[in-house]
């Protein structure tokens, strides 16, 4: 029998008192098989400081045999949260952490995560995130840190930090788009029935609550049918009339329900949109810039250097699949 090709290693901690849903969203990104890819997938193992039973929120209590030298020893090693942020995490998980890292493992942390890998000094010298409520608490306890509290995730190559609970499925289809390309992560969140790709950068949260009227669903439709037609000169106003609103109104709605701006979720649209271009084709950046409804590559790059931190040229470099070489 020929052996099997292995897939990237991941790890993530399972610790007392954890809820399970963090857990749920590394296992379902890196943990289930994906036969449908044809290539190898990751290969997850949940860990513990302490091999055996872990209690979780709820009563009930997960087995697992592996502790912190497997945790460790992986290419992508997860911390989804700390038993308490009041607390120093254990010297044990310190270590582990700070072996990992030296061991150049990618070292990911989900919502208060992030004090884990700041008492192992991971976050020295870089912006760190973590979930709003705890961001107080993380500069009191390490003040020499930059916490940004108003981003989903950060991602500096080797570490990387996200916010509460659901950036981190945000930050791990991030992390399959950097290990697989957009197509595949694509085909992750649809499985996930979720959205593809948000920014980094986006608001962890709207101050105003979504209400439950018809004025929501309207816009909710209007962003559907620009998304259908990115190509084409999209405006406020054309905008306004598709939701059957007066501009100042539509723009009132598409605030508290997106916490930002139509022109600016447009245009974040369009550089989301010409990744897929970016990595699969050989096409001028001129070409991208007008498939993806830009009038001039100069603004095109403008905006993707906002929103992507790099250029365009950068970005294919980075990203070009081998297979379009020859495209």
């Amino acid at each position: 029998m020929l052996p099997r090709f292995r897939g990237h290693t991941v790890s993530v901690l399972a610790y007392p008192g954890m809820s399970l849903f963090e857990l749920g969203i590394v296992t379902e990104v890196f943990g289930l098989p994906r036969p449908e890819f044809d290539r190898p997938w990751y290969e997850l193992t949940i860990c513990a400081e302490t091999p055996g039973p872990v209690r979780v929120v709820g009563g009930a209590a997960i087995h697992t045999d592996h502790g912190l030298d497997m945790f460790a020893a992986a290419e992508t090693v997860i911390v989804p949260g700390v038993p308490e942020v009041a607390e120093e995490p254990s010297e044990a998980l310190v270590a582990a952490l700070r072996r990992a890292h030296r061991n150049g493992s990618r070292i990911l942390s989900i919502c208060s995560g992030a004090f884990a890998l700041a008492a192992a000094g991971l976050l020295d010298g870089r912006p760190a995130t973590t979930h709003w409520r705890y961001a107080d608490a993380l500069r009191a306890r390490h003040p020499g840190l930059q916490v940004d509290a108003d981003v989903l995730y950060l991602d500096h190559g080797s570490v990387l930090t996200s916010a509460g609970s659901a950036a981190g499925l945000d930050l791990c289809l991030h992390v399959v788009r950097l290990d697989h390309g957009p197509a595949i992560a694509n085909a992750v969140a649809r499985r996930l029935v979720v959205q593809p790709h948000r920014d980094g950068g986006q608001a962890q949260f709207v101050e105003a609550p979504v209400a439950a009227d018809p004025a929501d669903d309207r816009v909710a439709r209007s962003m559907e049918w620009a998304l259908g037609h990115l190509t084409e000169p999209v405006s406020v106003a054309l905008l306004a009339g598709r939701a059957h609103m007066s501009g100042r109104t539509y723009l009132r709605h598409f605030a508290r329900a997106t916490g930002t701006t139509p022109i600016r979720w447009l245009i974040g649209q369009r550089v989301h949109a010409s990744l897929a271009l970016l990595e699969t084709t050989g096409a001028p950046i001129e070409e991208v810039a007008a498939a993806v409804g830009f009038d001039t590559a100069v603004t095109f790059r403008h905006h993707f250097a906002q929103i992507m931190r790099t250029s365009p040229s950068a970005y294919r470099r980075a990203f070009r699949q081998p297979s379009s070489a020859a495209s």
